[in-house]
């Protein structure tokens, strides 16, 4: 035998083995198979928890967080009719514009018709039950004296009952009328002005709040009391310690003000002393007082800007003092000018200018910044009173012949003359923070109050004489938001009155009838308005505290 022959194996064997590496191939594939099918349920297990988990989903909050999608699978669209039924049990407060959900958007595209239909019907709804008799009864409005409102003519007296009851509710609806956000049509009027429309988000923003983050950009209250106008008839206000408690004046004041600050507060009279204080209320500390030897002080003024004071008096030269270097100057002579008192001026609100009255009918214009004069105005007769006004771009400016004249200052011209009504010889001007009225007071007592632009479109009669006082008007203020003018008159004891310009009547409850004011001579409002001041001819500075007003 061969050794090939020797090597053969024999048909048994060889099928024998064939059937091993079968089993063999099998069993490998078996086990690739089954880890194959492991790993896929590995993968389909977190699926089927997020299938379960949007199922929990939309079973508690319905369709809203968990929208239809078309052109999934039929298992997806079985899951979505079920969540159909179940958020029937629930439903959506649409009241605002929002972005609209899907089912909304597939409600609008198929069934805008019937939707029409449905709103109409929601406007034109029927009264659930109707009362017979009030067709039958008859209501005399003319006999009863409250009723006598709802007639259209005046010799209207019977009206049925259905008809008193419609002019009764229209009545209601006058008196009351709704908010417009709370009407069923409000929504229908987008283009109104009282509110703008996001396209984006079909938001509907009421006016004055567009730029919302303004809002976290100011310190302002957000929330304002309802009493935001002050009434007429009675001034709520107490008597506080006086400003100058710590160091009162030895001659009469001359001057009061407050700084923008609403705390630094000056008083200034003969005795040539220019004082500050902060004011509390409580203790008034004395900060700072100031020796003028040369000038007896006739008028002290912050500027606006409050960086400088300035004092002058009856003087040919004038004082300016210098809050952040704490330096006094001394200006003056003026060049080209030989007025020997310089003791009356205007500061403008711009902090630009500095207006003196000078003789014979000059106004003098001198720069706040080189302090020389810089112009001079030119009006008839003698002038005794100025004001700005249009924040410094004009003056108005009285005098002796009884006229207010009105200056642009830009181009040095005089742009309107009008008499004062009933006035010989005007002492005192006034313009209030708005620039809506002016106030001209007379030797004889009486304060003209005008609208400005009425009176500068040739209108010569005042919206209101005050004849409250009997003798010559020396001094007058407007507070912050000109809702209160103060008129006072040196020359009488407590001469003092507090007007109402809304309605333009007197305080009836001012001055204090249990406490005397002596002789008046300045007043001052904090431009909150909160705070009070009335310098007086006894050195005294008089502080009352106004509780309509929340801030100093």
């Amino acid at each position: 035998m061969s050794l090939i022959s020797q090597n053969v194996r024999t048909k048994n064997e060889v099928i024998k083995s064939k059937r091993e590496v079968e089993d063999d191939v099998e069993n490998n594939d078996s086990l690739k198979v089954r880890k194959r099918k492991k790993e896929i349920e590995g993968e389909q297990l977190p699926v089927e928890q997020v299938k379960e988990m949007k199922k929990l989903e939309s079973f508690l909050f319905g369709s809203l967080y968990s929208p239809v999608e078309f052109g999934k699978e039929d298992e997806e669209v079985e899951l979505g009719k079920s969540v159909e039924k179940v958020s029937d049990l629930f439903f959506t407060d649409r009241s605002a514009d929002s972005a609209l959900s899907v089912y909304q958007k597939e409600d609008a595209n198929l069934s805008e018709g019937s939707r029409g239909h449905d709103d109409e019907r929601a406007l034109q709804r029927k009264p659930v039950w109707v009362d017979d008799e009030e067709e039958n009864a008859t209501v005399n409005i003319a006999k009863v004296f409250r009723l006598r409102k709802l007639r259209k003519g005046e010799n209207e007296d019977l009206i049925s009952g259905s008809e008193y009851v419609s002019r009764l509710r229209a009545q209601h609806v006058k008196l009351n009328p709704g908010t417009e956000w709370a009407r069923a049509d409000s929504k229908m009027d987008r283009g109104s002005d009282d509110e703008w429309t996001d396209d984006e988000n079909e938001v509907v923003v009421s006016r004055g709040f567009e730029d919302l983050d303004s809002v976290l950009k100011t310190n302002e209250d957000l929330v304002v009391k309802s009493g935001a106008k002050l009434l007429p008839g009675h001034l709520q206000y107490s008597r506080l310690v006086d400003a100058n408690i710590q160091d009162p004046s030895n001659g009469p004041i001359n001057s009061v003000q407050f700084h923008q600050n609403a705390q630094l507060f000056l008083a200034a009279g003969l005795d040539r002393k220019l004082r500050f204080f902060q004011i509390d209320g409580k203790r008034n500390t004395k900060i700072q007082s100031i020796f003028l030897e040369d000038c007896p002080i006739r008028k002290a003024s912050f500027l606006p800007d409050g960086s400088q004071v300035i004092v002058s008096g009856r003087r040919k030269f004038f004082y300016s003092f210098d809050l952040v270097k704490a330096r006094v100057d001394k200006i003056g002579p003026l060049v080209g000018r030989e007025e020997k008192s310089l003791e009356d001026f205007e500061v403008s609100p711009d902090s630009q200018l500095i207006a003196f009255i000078g003789n014979e009918g000059y106004i003098l214009l001198v720069s706040t910044k080189t302090k020389q004069l810089v112009g001079t105005l030119k009006m008839n007769g003698t002038i005794r009173s100025l004001a700005f006004a249009e924040n410094g771009q004009q003056l108005l400016s009285g005098g002796g012949d009884g006229h207010v004249y009105h200056w642009d200052l830009r181009t040095r011209t005089c742009m309107h003359k009008g008499v004062d009504e009933a006035c010989l010889s005007s002492t005192a001007l006034c313009t209030s923070p708005s620039g809506t009225h002016f106030a001209a007071g007379s030797d004889s007592g009486i304060v003209n109050i005008y609208n400005r632009e009425e009176f500068l479109g040739g209108k010569k009669k005042p919206i209101k004489a005050i004849e409250n006082l009997t003798t010559r008007v020396d001094f007058m203020r407007f507070n912050h938001d000109s809702q209160i003018l103060a008129v006072c008159s040196g020359m009488k004891k407590s001469s003092l009155k507090l007007i109402h310009i809304p309605s333009y009547t007197v305080f009836s409850n001012w001055p204090p009838s249990n406490r005397s004011l002596y002789y008046p001579r300045c007043i001052d409002f904090s431009p909150g308005g909160g705070f009070m001041a009335v310098g007086n001819a006894s050195g005294k500075v008089l502080l009352y505290k106004l509780h309509h007003y929340q801030h100093a």
